[in-house]
């Protein structure tokens, strides 16, 4: 398993978040288990069809969901459950925690009697293309109204839907925003008079001023160093356009040659060079080094989704009053706009069309996505849920959480995500081409190179399927 999903999963086992639709790659040509016998698809009674109950769950059916039990747990599943059972008569939900998903529904699946709702997460997920021909199309849950009468559709943030559509086929709704941005200490900012930076060339500029203060710019842990790479992606993706993330995604011949991306790796070598970067994060453990920028304060910045305040919560100083920024391009004259954010959803909940009563299953993925529902989740789990609206203006006390929500609201329809690096495993490669990097030990032509030679193998390597990104 590479690196990156490692991390990934080590934050599913704190906070259960995951973008699980491009985490594990994936054939064209889908696999599937065998549907044996059992009491399966859709055996429980049909109740009527109204607009308060769109999927036509039957009085007195019993619901079967099993979640993911993570950083999240699976209260909020529970209080979701609590409410459906207030609205409909005589119906029951179970809610099991797990955190073996494969283990134990995997049998399930082949028996033919798989739950009606499963949070498919954590490092012993499900692999998608197992179960992908088994799974329930999702539109109707989003055209369907929630407990407040409103169109679900609209009351949800850009984009996420993607994460979990295949051949044009929603399967998957991810519950949870991921947001990727640079992450810094508001009161840290505020003592020495530092405005947050709106390009590279404003990082190159506040790493001296770091500098004076006997502060880095950023640093780094040697699991974590392809942070950079995320961070570099995403900037020069705002720089130069969606041009460059498509002939990075579908893994173009000299796509790493692209201009925007040469600008991004030129300006970060000079920070480097400049001593602008802690040294020793190739030796350092990740969250070792993240606390030193989260409780020593030893760098301004650094590059993460926004699982980083619940990871760092014991570990952060008091009054860090952490905020974020999206990632930003290299200068003014970039393509996208300056707000434009990498935001993915993730925390994949599916309805299995084999179980007895997948109704119900819609039927509380639906309840979840109400705003009392989805208001529960912000406040107990200090994230944001897909649904707009949930978090007041204090973030229910957590800076984070406001500037989360901050970013999405103003990026509107301007979000993207990048899928390649875990589509195809390239991170585990990639890595050492980082540390080496991030430690001053490597020119740009050498950076590139690297990187391109691992992208041209898989382009070339007939035994990979390749997924066209669009």
């Amino acid at each position: 398993m590479n690196i990156e999903n490692v991390a990934i999963n080590r934050r599913n086992i704190l906070r259960g978040a995951v973008a699980a639709a491009v985490l594990i790659p994936f054939s064209t040509t889908l696999a599937s288990c065998a549907a044996g016998g059992g009491g399966g698809g859709g055996s429980a009674p049909k109740g009527e069809v109204t607009d308060k109950n769109p999927f036509g769950l039957a009085t007195d059916s019993k619901v079967d969901a099993v979640i993911f039990d993570g950083g999240y747990g699976v209260d909020y599943v529970e209080n979701a459950a609590k409410i459906l059972e207030g609205a409909h008569d005589g119906v029951s939900v179970k809610v099991s925690p797990s955190t073996k998903i494969a283990q134990e529904l995997q049998p399930r699946f082949v028996g033919g009697n798989p739950p009606d709702l499963i949070d498919n997460s954590g490092a012993n997920s499900i692999g998608w293309n197992t179960i992908l021909d088994q799974l329930e199309e999702l539109d109707e849950v989003l055209d369907a109204n929630n407990l407040e009468g409103e169109k679900i559709s609209g009351t949800l943030y850009e984009g996420v839907k993607e994460p979990g559509t295949w051949d044009g086929k929603f399967k998957a709704l991810n519950y949870v925003m991921t947001v990727y941005g640079l992450w810094y200490s508001q009161s840290l900012f505020d003592e020495n008079g530092w405005k947050a930076p709106e390009t590279w060339e404003d990082l190159k500029e506040l790493g001296a001023k770091a500098k004076e203060k006997d502060k880095y710019l950023f640093l780094w842990g040697k699991e974590a160093a392809t942070y950079y790479q995320t961070l570099c992606i995403d900037s020069a993706v705002k720089q130069g356009g969606d041009e460059v993330r498509l002939a990075l995604e579908n893994l173009e011949e000299g796509c790493w040659s692209k201009q925007a991306v040469q600008d991004v790796f030129t300006i970060f070598k000079e920070i480097i060079d400049a001593g602008y970067v802690k040294p020793g994060g190739g030796g350092t453990q990740f969250t070792e080094a993240q606390a030193q920028w989260s409780l020593n304060q030893d760098a301004l910045l650094y590059p993460s989704g926004s699982w980083i305040e619940n990871e760092m919560k014991d570990q952060t100083k008091e009054d860090f009053q952490m905020v974020g920024i999206p990632e930003p391009a290299v200068n003014g004259d970039a393509k996208m706009p300056a707000t434009m954010l990498r935001a993915e959803a993730g925390e994949p909940f599916i309805v299995p069309s084999n179980s007895k009563n997948p109704a119900g299953g819609k039927e509380l993925l639906r309840v979840m996505l109400s705003k009392e529902a989805a208001t529960y989740f912000a406040k107990e789990k200090l994230a944001p849920p897909i649904v707009k609206g949930v978090v007041p203006e204090d973030g229910f006390g957590s800076t984070a959480l406001v500037s989360q929500t901050d970013m999405l609201d103003a990026a509107g329809e301007d979000v993207f995500t990048i899928k390649f690096i875990n589509l195809y495993g390239l991170n585990e490669d990639q890595l050492p081409i980082w540390n080496t990097f991030l430690a001053g030990k490597m020119s740009v032509d050498e950076l590139t190179k690297k990187l391109q030679d691992l992208t041209d193998r898989v382009r070339e390597d007939d035994s990979i399927d390749k997924i066209e990104i669009k």
